[in-house]
């Protein structure tokens, strides 16, 4: 009989930015089974949005995630949105949708440039995260701010982009489409990239599905599911299709989210080329009441929010679902029967985001 040993993975590794952790049953350099502890981070945010006002709660979503703010933002504004009857401008269903696609750009770039950096590539990690930062000044451009931005607001946005911001962004597109068409044949065909993810956290079709992986998970095994197909803020009127990969690996997974940042730069030229005149906000009165579920897709997967308002001041409840928590049991399969050694980069495949985790 082979010795088995128990190892524990985390909560501190380079691979993790927030900590989680893996105790790693072991025969071996094998990995026969996978127990993920979770709680070292919970901030109690759901419960202070039944104390807070709806409106100021809207600042507390885009706080759960640096990363991922805006598309919190997003979430809970359209909720809210839904709850009390208010119809956003066009105009301001099209700057959302620029501005979540900058959001999934820089976040997709995060991760390339963390991924190259656990293969070992630090001249690539260097060239990802030197595009990610025209990504950033683009934010900063239109937003005032990189990353907590605020731009999103219940009724539709704050701000506008006039001729001046439209023309910086094409510009600035042009740019980064040139960095990722240099970036992009060495993570799709360099041999050592290949080597250390094709056929590596293997996660069939059917086990995606079972396991109710989502976002890039999913369509890595083959499955095209994208959230944004509902058609929410402008996605139904920009001809979109999700990218999808059938290697079923990491490999595939990490395929998407490159290819994934060439579609989010089409979708940035298309939403400016379609930009309605017009406001893009109206007056919000009243107060919520009701339940709503609202979905949509962040760069990781599909975010649910759950609303639920009494037609008073605070949420009554304030539920939320991230894609991280729907990863975590296919990430538990692919582990099994993986070597040691090939553990980090499973975990970085499907690119963990703990601080959405734990509210």
């Amino acid at each position: 009989m082979k010795r088995r040993t128990v190892i524990p993975f985390g909560p501190q590794h380079v691979v993790f930015p927030e900590p989680i952790q893996f105790r790693l049953i072991l025969e071996e350099e094998r990995v026969v089974d996978a127990i993920p502890a979770l709680g070292y981070m919970h901030r109690g945010i759901e419960q202070l949005a039944t104390v807070k006002d709806f409106t100021k709660t809207l600042y507390l979503a885009e706080r759960i995630c640096g990363i991922c703010s805006v598309m919190h933002t997003l979430a809970y504004a359209q909720a809210i949105e839904e709850l009390m009857g208010i119809e956003v401008p066009p105009r301001a269903k099209y700057l959302r949708t620029i501005w979540a696609e900058l959001g999934r750009l820089q976040s997709h770039l995060l991760w390339m440039g963390l991924a190259a950096d656990a293969i070992g590539y630090e001249s690539l990690f260097m060239q990802t995260w030197r595009a990610r930062e025209v990504v950033l000044e683009m934010i900063e451009f239109t937003e005032g701010s990189r990353i907590m931005t605020g731009s999103i607001t219940i009724g539709g946005t704050k701000r506008d982009l006039h001729a001046e911001s439209l023309e910086f962004l094409l510009h600035k597109l042009e740019h980064l489409e040139q960095a990722l068409n240099d970036i992009y044949p060495v993570f799709s065909d360099d041999p050592l990239i290949k080597q250390r993810t094709v056929g590596v956290g293997l996660l069939s079709k059917a086990d995606a599905i079972k396991l109710g992986a989502v976002g890039p998970t999913a369509r890595g095994s083959g499955i095209a599911e994208d959230m944004r197909l509902l058609g929410y803020a402008a996605y139904g009127e920009l001809d979109f299709q999700p990218v999808v990969e059938t290697s079923c690996d990491s490999y595939g997974r990490m395929l998407v989210r490159v290819k994934e940042c060439f579609q989010s730069i089409e979708l940035i030229r298309k939403a400016i080329a379609k930009l309605p005149p017009g406001e893009v906000l109206v007056k919000v009165k009243g107060r919520p009441e009701g339940e709503v579920i609202m979905r949509i897709e962040q760069p990781r997967g599909e975010l649910l929010y759950y609303l639920k308002a009494g037609g008073d001041k605070s949420l009554a409840r304030w539920r939320i679902r991230t894609p991280t928590l729907s990863n975590l049991p296919p990430l538990v399969h692919m582990v099994k029967g993986a070597r040691l050694a090939d553990v980090p980069l499973i975990t970085l495949s499907i690119d963990t985001c703990i601080a959405c985790v734990e509210r």
